[in-house]
């Protein structure tokens, strides 16, 4: 019907919203255990989900396998939100929050898991927030000198 997926769109960038308060309420430690009713609407959208496997062929390198496949069934335009909400709950599942770290970058929104050594990484990406950074450092340096 015309205006669903304008729908599931809204949908989708209020679920965006929502767990990018809830990533910034706790990045930077551990997850505390109350956290979970927080998760409240992640999980009612997971449960809407209509999933199954299928047995199929998969092409190696060395001949075919068979391999069990996870399948979704696509009822609605509102299903499209469920690989998201997926992703989501993997991320909140898997990943260490305390290395949850907001992006340096000057007008950069975005949050990342450093998974760095030292813990020391600053930038969403080094080819694009940290190249700027070290860009207008370049620049606020020449200025200074002359």
């Amino acid at each position: 019907m015309p205006g669903e997926l304008d729908k599931v769109a809204d949908q989708a960038r209020d679920l965006r919203e929502w767990f990018r308060g809830f990533v910034q309420k706790h990045m930077g430690r551990p997850l505390p255990p109350r956290a979970l009713r927080e998760l409240d609407p992640l999980n009612r959208l997971l449960e809407r989900d209509e999933m199954f496997s299928r047995i199929s062929r998969h092409r190696h390198g060395d001949g075919d396998r068979l391999e069990l496949q996870p399948m979704r069934r696509w009822r609605s335009p509102d299903s499209l939100l469920l690989p998201i909400g997926e992703a989501l709950a993997k991320f909140v599942c898997e990943e260490d929050f305390a290395a949850v770290k907001a992006c340096e970058g000057h007008s950069c929104t975005l949050v990342f898991v450093d998974h760095t050594r030292r813990r020391a990484r600053r930038w969403c990406s080094m080819a694009i927030c940290g190249n700027r950074a070290k860009q207008a450092a370049h620049r606020k340096r020449l200025k200074k000198k002359h």
